[in-house]
């Protein structure tokens, strides 16, 4: 298990801009980690007292940079640039209501040096929230 210290490590995300507070498992091709930073008043991406379910694509990504990083041997994943989002489906309407952790789960479809292209979904309180599929460009 990595905490959040060693998340942050690893991934473009510093500070409060990085969401996830622990990885659970992991191996060559999927990544299980869990956020509850989703709860906190002080989260950076909280708009107008709330936060939206959309945000959960960051904690997706995230996820994935993470996996990226350690699947390259512990080497911190660079940041990179969202090319497209296909088949997002949100469940609600907003994550900070949500009690407990957020669990997010990203699957590796295509993994390469110049990028790669993840299945993924977030799940809490024993439901699924927001699923889909992002892929990403690494310059």
């Amino acid at each position: 298990m990595l905490n959040r210290e060693a998340i942050a490590a690893l991934v473009p995300h510093q500070g409060t801009m990085c969401l996830l507070d622990r990885a659970l498992e992991w191996d060559a091709a999927r990544i299980l980690c869990e956020a509850e930073s989703h709860a906190a008043p002080g989260n950076p991406l909280r708009r107008g007292g709330m936060l939206p379910a959309i945000c959960g694509l960051e904690y997706a990504l995230q996820a994935m940079a993470l996996h990226g990083a350690l699947s390259a041997g512990g080497v911190p994943q660079r940041a990179g640039f969202v090319s497209s989002l296909r088949d997002v489906r949100m469940a609600i309407g907003r994550l900070d209501t949500v009690a407990g952790p957020l669990r997010i789960e990203a699957e590796a479809l295509v993994a390469e040096e110049a990028g790669f292209i993840y299945r993924f979904a977030i799940a809490g309180e024993g439901q699924g929230l927001l699923s889909g599929q992002a892929a990403v460009i690494l310059p």
